[in-house]
């Protein structure tokens, strides 16, 4: 059974943007497995600028969640908009893209940009192994691609059989859940949904919404499970400006509309905890430490 416990102190947002973007008064780094968040560049906002400065004091893989940099994920524009902010973590980042990367032919953008760091080219999805945990990065743009019987589902079933792990995190751009007044529960990613699940994985995050939000273990169709549930974060954060939220979706534990910042993970053997970490300014923030499911139950 998997066991949680929360905290959201507002008093110490100031004392966590203090440790993230100093580490700890030595010159180090504040060590994470991993810091994530979406929906993130432009040359027309200052909102990259300010997560950037974030990530210069947080250790760990950088996810980015998709919508990497507005309007159209042009080669141009991740130069010259998302280069300056972000890709000062390059060389540590492992991407996904967004629908805005599509705006340009293929994403070719996206691809010239990351390189062999975004997976194979045209694709989109890849795995890889951060501190005992599995990771698995997925592409939900088109429809094609989340489709049951489609490549990446049979790669995705096939990925998670041959990494049996006690812990595994999966990140997308599309959220299958979400309280955001803009675009709301994806009920297309069900099937991806369906096989992480199945294969007994842990977390999933995802951007497209403007906002933060943290939902309770649930299954694919979003029935609360806290024995083998999926824990989903919605962290569309990285500076873009925010959307409103809808009424809370069911399973919603915590939520903010204004909120910028990173969220980080770190990985244990058999747990992980999270924190949201606010850009200097803000107070909201949000923390936590749970169980992991355990291995994959595949029939």
């Amino acid at each position: 059974m998997s066991r949680a416990l929360y905290a959201a102190p507002a008093l110490a947002a100031a004392a966590l943007v203090f440790a993230a973007c100093f580490g700890d008064g030595a010159g180090r780094r504040k060590e994470t497995s991993l810091v994530a968040a979406g929906d993130i560049a432009s040359c027309w906002w200052r909102g990259d600028e300010s997560t950037a400065r974030l990530l210069d004091g947080i250790g760990g893989v950088v996810v980015t969640l998709g919508d990497n940099v507005y309007q159209s994920g042009t080669l141009d524009q991740y130069r010259r908009c998302y280069g300056p902010t972000w890709g000062r973590h390059l060389d540590r980042t492992r991407p996904t893209p967004g629908n805005h990367e599509y705006k340009t032919d293929e994403a070719a953008g996206y691809w010239e940009y990351f390189g062999d760091r975004a997976g194979e080219r045209g694709k989109g999805w890849y795995s890889y192994e951060v501190d005992g945990w599995h990771v698995v990065a997925l592409n939900t743009n088109r429809e094609a691609l989340v489709a049951p019987g489609s490549e990446q589902l049979r790669w995705l079933r096939e990925d998670l059989r041959r990494h049996p792990t006690r812990c595994a995190l999966a990140y997308m751009h599309h959220p299958r859940f979400s309280s955001g007044g803009k675009h709301g529960d994806v009920t297309r990613v069900e099937p991806l949904w369906e096989i992480l699940y199945e294969g007994g994985v842990d977390v999933v995050l995802a951007g497209h919404d403007h906002h933060y939000e943290r939902f309770a273990p649930q299954t694919p169709s979003g029935a609360r499970d806290d024995a083998r549930g999926i824990r989903q974060f919605v962290a569309g954060t990285g500076g873009a400006p925010g959307y409103r939220l809808a009424t809370p979706s069911k399973n919603s534990e915590a939520r903010d509309a204004g909120a910028r910042g990173v969220l980080t993970l770190r990985f244990e053997p058999d747990a992980y905890a999270w924190e949201f970490v606010p850009i200097r300014g803000q107070r909201f923030t949000d923390r936590g430490r749970a169980e992991c499911n355990g291995p994959p139950r595949f029939r």
